[in-house]
């Protein structure tokens, strides 16, 4: 390997949203520096579950949605209609 390329790698604090510290090692700023989040996994939908809210309102729910009428009938759908004929 060449010497002198590779960057330096040392150890940090990571403080997290709700105050909460480890160490870790990184290449970001100089040895000892902290790092302080304002988006981890305590807060941003993709870890708490809002995910949910956010595909409710894209593409997909858009397409859903129009096309809701067309294809196949749901289960529940199914059962009314074997009730109606009785």
């Amino acid at each position: 390997m060449k010497a002198d390329i590779h960057p330096d790698y040392h150890e940090i604090k990571v403080v997290m949203t709700d105050g909460t510290e480890y160490t870790t090692r990184s290449c970001w700023g100089k040895p000892g520096d902290v790092m302080r989040l304002d988006i981890d996994p305590l807060n941003h939908p993709a870890w708490t579950g809002g995910a949910a809210k956010v595909m409710e309102k894209g593409r997909l729910a858009k397409f859903s949605n129009k096309y809701a009428g067309l294809g196949l009938a749901t289960l529940d759908e199914g059962k009314e209609d074997k009730k109606a004929a009785k």
